[in-house]
């Protein structure tokens, strides 16, 4: 069914690498719950519907485009949602917003089965993508430093160093260093067994504590959060989320196609330049966040943790048919994992590293053309600065033509890049900054 001897593997190899990519991207059930929390979501809710996106779109994968890439719901659109969208608008709840991601789940559904999808990414420049990818990476890092407390509010400069001294920031610098040693010696699952050793510590010292136990059966408090496909357009209409639907889609596709190819090169995967079955890995992701959107997380994307696995010698569906088994598992750990995500200093040290990680695309921006490196300079510069990812695309989007006129190459501008540029400026400018 994997056609593994084709692809010059066998059972044991997938198995660990599923294994591999597993541990390596597990640490999602517990820092999603935490950046949703702060949209107000129910912590059982998000960790259940993590899951469950989680299988959903990577079981597809497994089974249909038998890929060892894994999709879960994405880092830096949990917190575009949670701080984005729901933070940044008083008047937007968590189940409006989840009707956003909803659309925007079946626009990519409907834009992974046509061609146009293709010439969207086709469009955007690449400098503008790799600044984005970055934007996010410093993003998340910089939510890693202020959940803690490592770096706090300040009245004259806005941040300073928090207070060195305190259970949480020790802790989370301990976490930090673990963390760091185990990637340099290239342990698999770093990140996720850097979490367990920082939990052992701050259970021995007293600062984690199991009240609920450690095994539950899995619960949903609010049922299906986006039930009606009709309530949702209504929502999206009504509160005017054109924009935030289209950050959704926007950042989703290039998040999942930059990573999929990403994967698929190191795996040998790769046609020429082409992705065979992309279509129906595309889908893989799209369905997971329509789904997801229904029973309660942020957009799902794939994940660059899938690397892990290949670097284990993962080439074929059955590691992400692993993974799969090994999330459906987790589902009855809630109270464990509940208990853990509500320490910050447990999880910050894996959103830090994530975002160093991301951080990385900043090596792939043009410097020496300014039209070029302006734009993605403020991109990555504002996604921090503003605490908003559609911020820092939209003066992305919106500098990139405007100094391309300005050096006379307007022509070299794809004419959707204009389209979104002046989208995004009626939103800023009219709409509000959020």
């Amino acid at each position: 069914m994997f056609k593994l001897a084709e692809n010059n593997t066998n059972a044991r190899t997938e198995i660990i690498a599923g294994i591999t990519t597993f541990l390596t991207m597990v640490y999602i059930v517990v820092v999603n719950p935490i950046i949703l929390a702060d949209a107000g979501v129910p912590f059982d809710q998000v960790f259940t519907a993590t899951i469950i996106a989680t299988i959903i779109g990577t079981l597809w994968m497994a089974l249909s485009a038998n890929y060892p890439i894994a999709i879960a719901p994405g880092m830096g659109l949990n917190a575009y949602f949670a701080y984005s969208v729901v933070g940044a608008n008083e008047n937007i709840t968590y189940a409006t917003a989840f009707s956003a991601v909803f659309i925007a789940g079946i626009l990519f559904v409907i834009l992974s089965l046509t061609p146009f999808r293709k010439k969207l990414i086709e469009a955007i420049p690449s400098n503008l993508k790799h600044g984005i990818t970055a934007g996010i990476g410093l993003f998340i890092a910089f939510i890693g430093l202020r959940l803690t407390g490592i770096v706090t509010s300040d009245p004259n400069n806005l941040v300073a160093l928090g207070d060195l001294h305190s259970p949480s920031v020790v802790l989370a610098l301990i976490g930090l260093a673990v963390t760091l040693v185990l990637m340099s010696l290239n342990v698999h699952g770093a990140l996720f067994i850097g979490m367990v050793i920082t939990a052992l510590i701050a259970f021995f010292t007293g600062q984690l504590v199991f009240t609920q136990g450690f095994f539950a059966l899995p619960s949903l408090p609010e049922g299906l959060i986006v039930a009606n496909p009709f309530t949702a357009i209504g929502d999206v209409i009504s509160h005017g989320l054109y924009a935030v639907v289209f950050s959704f889609l926007l950042v989703t596709i290039f998040d999942t196609t930059g990573t999929m190819i990403g994967v698929a090169q190191q795996a040998g995967l790769m046609r020429g330049n082409e992705l065979p079955k992309a279509r129906t890995a595309l889908l893989a992701d799209s369905a997971a966040t329509t789904v997801g959107a229904m029973f309660g997380t942020s957009p799902t994307s794939a994940y660059i943790e899938s690397s892990a696995g290949v670097a284990a010698g993962g080439r074929t569906g059955l590691t992400t048919l692993t993974v799969a088994i090994l999330f459906g598992f987790t589902l009855l750990f809630s109270p464990l994992i509940g208990a853990v995500s509500g320490i910050s200093a447990i999880t910050a040290p894996a959103l830090i590293i994530v975002g160093s990680l991301m951080m990385g695309a900043i090596s792939e921006i043009n410097w020496k053309e300014l039209d070029e490196a302006f734009p993605a300079f403020l991109v990555v510069l504002s996604m921090p600065l503003t605490s908003s990812i559609a911020t820092g695309i939209a003066l992305g989007f919106i500098s990139y033509p405007l100094m391309k006129i300005a050096k006379g190459k307007w022509k070299e501008v794809h004419p959707f890049v204009y389209l979104f540029a002046v989208l995004f400026f009626i939103q800023l400018a009219f709409i509000g900054g959020h």
